[in-house]
């Protein structure tokens, strides 16, 4: 049967079913008591399922849309972005037991050197009111004892095409963890042999906002190569991380 007939046969029985509760509900006025109870009991069970439905879809209806790039756009803001991550599924969805460096998706990767490997990194769909990314990060920590625990971010070629010494880098992201810990933001910029390190510190909590200003750089324009943001989690034994959203933008900076 062709997808038009079904969709046809669905539309009937629907309206059939309607035009049926409507007849019902037209007669409960004058039914029997018999009668009424038997149609109580039949709309109840059939309103569960209608609740059901409904309470699943509006859930569903209600995330963030998966793809999307809405986001908060600084004044002035020549160019933004929203990791592959936060925006699409990936896939695996979770990996435990890392290894000193895993590549979680295109361009993102965990580095560490904890020799337990207690560690584990999973996506996550994101579900409450304001959230604007559909997917969050998750990095759980069991026992640690190394140096450094790490994620690096790639930024695309768009951060660093006309990329001037006048622009400042930001990114905004909002962090939740279990109990608080130490967490720096570190700008690389690869230009030449030389690789411009920029860092700062990120605030737990909605929509902190870390910037980077390429005016107290050394950053040579002309040969700007590659950029890439690291999230650096110090003491990060026993806890669960939950990076809810991470976009970064670039502006000008504002003239003096």
């Amino acid at each position: 049967m062709p997808p038009s007939a079904d969709r046809l046969i669905d539309r009937l029985a629907e309206g059939r079913a309607l035009r049926i509760w409507q007849r019902a509900a037209d007669a409960a006025a004058t039914a029997d008591l018999a009668s009424l109870r038997t149609l109580r009991s039949r709309a109840r069970r059939t309103q569960r399922e209608l609740d059901r439905l409904l309470a699943t879809a509006e859930s569903r209806l209600a995330l963030p849309h998966v793809g999307s790039n809405a986001m908060h756009r600084p004044l002035g803001a020549d160019w933004l972005w929203r990791p592959e991550p936060w925006r699409l599924q990936v896939s695996p969805r979770g990996q435990a037991g890392l290894d000193r460096r895993i590549e979680f998706a295109p361009g993102v990767a965990l580095f560490h050197d904890c020799p337990l490997q207690e560690i584990a990194l999973r996506q996550e769909r994101n579900s409450r009111a304001g959230d604007l990314a559909p997917f969050g990060l998750v990095l759980e920590v069991l026992g640690f004892e190394g140096s450094f625990l790490s994620l690096a971010l790639d930024l695309p070629p768009g951060a660093s095409d006309g990329l001037q010494r006048r622009h400042v880098l930001g990114a905004e992201i909002e962090i939740e963890a279990e109990r608080p810990l130490p967490i720096f933001a570190r700008l690389n910029v690869k230009n030449g042999p030389n690789t411009e390190q920029i860092p700062a510190g990120v605030a737990l909590g909605k929509g902190a906002v870390v910037e980077f200003d390429l005016a107290y750089s050394k950053v040579n324009e002309k040969r700007v190569e590659k950029i890439w943001l690291d999230l650096i989690f110090e003491k990060p034994a026993q806890n669960a991380i939950r990076l809810r959203d991470l976009t970064m933008s670039r502006r000008p900076r504002a003239e003096v």
